[in-house]
Order: C-alpha cells, then structure tokens, then sequence
C-alpha cells in the first residue's frame, strides 16, 4: 500500500483518541442505613465509591468487605436518600493520601476537605495511608527527651523523642487542656493533633486555644467530630498519622496528639459488628484488638536520616476504671508509658491532674542523668507515702516523729503540690524542670 493512503488512515486512527476508560460499577441491592450491598464488582477493601442519589447527586462509600459474592460498603453519610437499584462507581482506590509543607497551620477533615476556611490546600506530594512498614531492626533508639512544657511530665515522667504515650483518664479532668499546653510549648519541629471523635464545641476550643500565632507554623489538625461516620473516624486516625509519618520522612521531630484512641477503638467496633464479627469483653469484636498495635506502631523513632514521632494517645477510662477496659490493658501493653490523671487529683485543686503514683515512663531512666532520676524517684515516694496516709492524718491518727519518712512529706507538701501545679497559659522548659526538682528534693 502506497505512502500517500497509509498516512491519511494513520490520521483517522489518531483522531479516533483512545479508547473509552472501563468503569467498574454495580447497583445497590440491600441498605441496613449503614451498609449498602451492591453487585459484586471488581474492587480492594478500602477503595471510595460514589453511590448515586435520585436526585442525580452522590455520596461516598468506602468498601469494608464481601459476601456471597458482592460487596459491602459503609457510607460517609448515614442519612443519604438511597434506594435500591442506586448504581455504585468505584471513585478511587484510596490508598493514598496528598501531603506537603502546606498542610502545616491548616485544620482538615478526614478526607483531606479544609476547614478552617482558608482556602483551597495544593498538595504535590503523596503518602500511603496505611503507612509504610518499617524493619524494626533500623529503627534509631529513643536517646533524647522531648520538652513537652509541662513540669510535672518534663520533671518526673520524662518522655523520650520516638517514644510512644497514653493519658489514661475519665471524662472531665483535664486532659483537653493538657494536651493544648503540650501543643503550644512542645519544641517539636512539627505536631500533628488527630480530633477523633470529640464534641463539635470541642475541636473549636481546641484549635482556638492551641494554634496561637507563635504555634500555628508547624501544628497540622485532623478533626472528624462524633457526628461523622464511624469510617471517617478510623480514616481521620490514619491520616493523622499518615502526615506524621511524611514529616518524620523528612527528617523532622514529629509530636503525635491523637485524642482519642478510645473513640477510634469505638469506630472501629461499629465497623466490626455491622461485618457480624462476634463481640467479646464489652462488646468489642476481634478486630479493634488488633487495630491498636497496627496504629500505634506505626509512629515511634525512624530509620537513619530520619526524624521520630513523639506519640501521645488519651485512652479514655469508663467511669474512672483503668484496668478492667479491654482498650486501655492493650494500649497500656503496647505503650512505652502511661500519665495517669486522677480525678482525687482535681478534688484538691491539682492542675495538670496527674497521678505519679499511677503513672510511668518507661524510657525515662535512658534519657535523663543519675541526679535527676534519683530525684524523681525520691519526689514519686514521698507523694506515695502522703496520699497513702492522708485520710489517717485527716483522722488524727498520726503523730509527728512516728515515721521520718511522712513527716518529710508532710513538710514539703506545700512545695510539692506547687510543683505539680501549672497554669495553662504558662511554659515551663524541660532544663528548668529538672532544676526545679533537683534543688526542691535537695532542700
């Protein structure tokens, strides 16, 4: 065939474009109001589909599992109008997530979706959601403390950089106000604050309070409120610690505030129970066991060149038991330290609530001097020794000269309880913590 038709039929092809993309889709066949089955349609777990409304608008749905065949998705929104029949496109996969230096001073949700109404994010960069593994054999060892602000933790519970904490706690003693000292004080190159599941008014406070003009340059905040789909939830943990994971990536010393785990653990078990796992001890599937270790180990010290996430988990306490809730015996196991705060602690106008004699840091005596060890543990026994005798003294039961040990106690608590206490809006640096405590346990 000669030259002059071969090129006008190259030009036909050519102008013909490529051929349509395949869209896999199905249509909805059952609707409990949070999980739609549809037609079984090529799709991996964790993928976002659109679901179509009649109206002709569409609301997202991630797939969360199969059964006999078809697939199962959970919606982000629970009062959508979705009738049978509704067809269901596969959005994207959903494994990754955009990141970049713009996230730093923003507010977003679980989708990535601004809320702080400052505009659209440009994002050029991407992070797998779930995280890279990470050979535990190349992570760096904790070997330095990280100023958290806070006397009481820098002093006598010193947390370690890469080192992994849970504030263990029931409602209403002060652990939002702790964590946004934390927040504004830490020197931490970057901080990540994941709002899982906390009241609407809440998250405003916190960001209010916390991302002052002097902090906002490096705070990046997750906020998926109790409202939101139990999916968002779990997605708003991942993301969170996703845009932590990038930083540490870069080189940076990351600090995790994730408030709360307890809450994400609560998603997680909706999730569960609606796929039909069997509940166990206070009605969490299987799954919400296995979901904590998988998230918290996810943050911790990096390989070399690069940076640590700092983590702080809150683990909330049902009616103020900490050691009979299945969420916080696993976190407290797979944690490198626990704060405690006691609402005894709140009764005698102790602010921050925390209870040393509950409370442990288990990196502490790897990264702090001899002195200032002995000291915190000298400071620890003597608040041990007064709590433990309190109501007897209250009773009049004791005598001054009975034991050398409580009378010290009792003349230094005046001292102790004023090193304990901190204003929220005051800074106290990990030196001059230490230094406090040396000369208060050397006086």
């Amino acid at each position: 065939m000669s030259a002059s038709v071969i090129e006008p039929l190259h030009a036909l092809i050519r102008q013909m474009g490529k051929p349509p993309v395949l869209q896999a889709s199905g249509h909805v066949t059952r609707f409990d109001g949070q999980v739609i089955e549809c037609d079984g349609f090529p799709v991996s777990v964790g993928s976002i589909c659109h679901v179509y409304l009649p109206d002709g608008g569409t609301v997202e749905a991630e797939i969360i599992g199969f059964r006999d065949g078809r697939n199962l998705a959970f919606l982000y929104d629970q009062n959508a109008d979705i009738e049978v029949g509704a067809r269901v496109t596969v959005e994207n996969p959903g494994r990754n997530i955009a990141v970049g230096e713009a996230l730093l001073g923003r507010v977003i949700d679980a989708q990535g979706n601004p809320l702080d109404g400052r505009g659209a994010l440009t994002l050029d960069q991407e992070w797998p959601l779930h995280g890279k593994p990470v050979n535990p054999l190349e992570r760096r060892p904790i070997s330095k403390p990280l100023d958290v602000g806070v006397r009481a933790v820098n002093a006598l519970l010193s947390i370690g950089r890469g080192q992994r904490v849970g504030i263990v706690a029931g409602s209403g003693v002060g652990k939002s106000v702790l964590l946004s000292m934390m927040t504004r004080f830490s020197t931490a190159d970057v901080i990540v604050v994941g709002l899982i599941g906390e009241r609407g008014r809440e998250v405003g406070d916190f960001v209010e309070r916390s991302m002052t003009l002097e902090a906002r340059h490096k705070i990046c905040v997750v906020a998926v409120p109790a409202d939101r789909a139990a999916l968002l939830r779990i997605r708003g943990a991942n993301r969170a610690t996703a845009i932590a994971e990038y930083f540490r990536a870069q080189g940076k010393d990351v600090l995790l505030i994730m408030d709360s785990l307890t809450r994400v653990a609560h998603a997680k078990r909706e999730v569960g129970l609606a796929l039909g796992e069997q509940p166990t001890a206070k009605g969490y599937p299987p799954s919400v066991i296995s979901m904590i270790p998988n998230l918290v180990e996810r943050s911790g010290t990096g390989t070399k060149g690069e940076g640590a996430i700092t983590s702080i988990y809150t683990v909330l306490a049902d009616g103020d038991d900490t050691t009979n809730d299945p969420v916080v015996d696993t976190a407290r196991a797979i944690l490198d330290g626990h704060i405690v705060l006691s609402r005894k602690q709140t009764q005698l106008g102790i602010y921050p609530a925390v209870d040393l004699t509950a409370s442990v840091s288990r990196v502490m005596n790897d990264i702090v001097s001899s002195p200032h060890q002995a000291a915190a543990v000298k400071f620890k026994r003597l608040v041990s020794v007064y709590m433990e005798n309190r109501d007897l003294m209250l009773m009049g039961g004791y005598a001054a000269g009975q034991d050398p040990e409580l009378d010290l106690a009792i003349a230094l608590w005046p001292q102790i309880t004023a090193f304990i206490k901190q204003p929220a809006h005051d800074a106290a640096s990990f030196d001059m913590s230490a230094q406090s405590l040396l000369e208060l346990i050397a006086d």
